[in-house]
């Protein structure tokens, strides 16, 4: 299965050009903390050819499918088995006190989704799995199975913005004292039962919802980014500069959150003159969050729920 045909990365030029200004110059180090496949890895080593590549992923098998894709570029990539909260460390062990350019692809990768056996897809049957690392954590199907209740209904009001999240549970508990949940379809079914009609006419699949808070619960990705982003600004030189790619609107808002803090200054009101520890430690460079054109829309429907915002450090913390 070759990595290339299987991902269209998304935002592609969008990324290299807010990313350029901080690459350009020798030595510089970009990491692409959701190195998937590997495309948007793939097109900043060849746009930027002084640049060196660190690029992390917790799943092995992405690892090692883009590990195929980026061997011409040699030692200039390093591939780490990693979570991208973990980039300070990474960056610790690897003696790179200090990086140009920082880019994160959020979501679900294409191979996870089209790899029928990892259970991210509602749209056909498969193990009720979720995890993008394999090796360890809760299955998607453990959740279903094992969580309270008010637990589950929690995940899905919090995690999938699901409305219904009370009738869908209550289903759900009933069926799992029956027989546990394993599979994907069945599921998808049940949520189509449990919903009302006027629910299934829109917003596309009804089970959509559900699968996206299983997944954030799977993989703790809302707890995990809310560590990382803040954790990748701390890694940047002046100058450097970060991309984020977000898919649903609760990962837009705690990148904007981070975002808007640092370009805020903290100074308490009324000082005729504002100290430098006060001042922003960063500057947006987008206006609200950048949207895919629909020429890209049309080309790969997976762009379709993109935002894109980005930030460049323009001063160190104050000490």
């Amino acid at each position: 299965m070759s990595s290339n045909a299987l991902h269209v990365p998304v935002m592609l030029q969008r990324c290299l050009d807010m990313l350029a200004p901080a690459l350009a110059q020798p030595g510089a180090v970009v990491v692409d903390c959701t190195l998937g496949l590997g495309g948007h890895s793939e097109a900043l080593l060849s746009s930027f050819p002084a640049a060196r590549l660190i690029a992390l992923d917790r799943d092995p098998e992405a690892l090692r499918l883009a590990g195929e894709r980026l061997a011409p570029y040699g030692d200039r990539a390093t591939l780490v088995h990693a979570v991208y909260d973990e980039l300070p460390e990474v960056l610790e062990r690897l003696g790179v006190p200090r990086i140009q350019g920082v880019l994160f692809d959020l979501g679900v990768s294409s191979m996870q989704l089209d790899e029928a056996g990892r259970g991210f897809a509602y749209a056909q049957d498969a193990p009720l799995d979720m995890r993008m690392d394999q090796t360890t954590g809760v299955s998607a199907a453990e959740v279903l199975n094992t969580y309270p209740p008010g637990d589950l209904v929690r995940i899905l009001r919090s995690y999938g913005e699901e409305k219904f999240a009370k009738k869908i549970v209550d289903a759900v508990v009933r069926e799992r004292a029956k027989e546990p949940f394993s599979n994907s379809a069945r599921l998808v079914e049940l949520i189509r039962d449990a919903l009302p009609q006027a629910a299934k006419r829109t917003g596309g699949n009804p089970a959509k919802r559900t699968f996206q808070a299983l997944r954030i619960e799977v993989n703790g990705e809302l707890s995990i980014l809310e560590r990382a982003v803040p954790a990748a600004v701390g890694t940047l030189a002046v100058g450097g500069r970060i991309a984020v790619l977000s898919y649903h609107s609760l990962e837009d808002r705690l990148v904007k959150q981070v975002f808007a803090a640092g370009a805020t200054n903290t100074a308490p009101p009324g000082l005729p003159v504002v100290p430098e520890r006060y001042q922003p430690r960063l500057k947006l460079l987008t206006r609200g969050a950048e949207l895919p054109t629909e020429e890209e829309i049309a080309e790969n429907r997976r762009a379709a729920p993109a935002r894109l915002r980005g930030a460049e450090r323009i001063r160190e913390e104050a000490l």
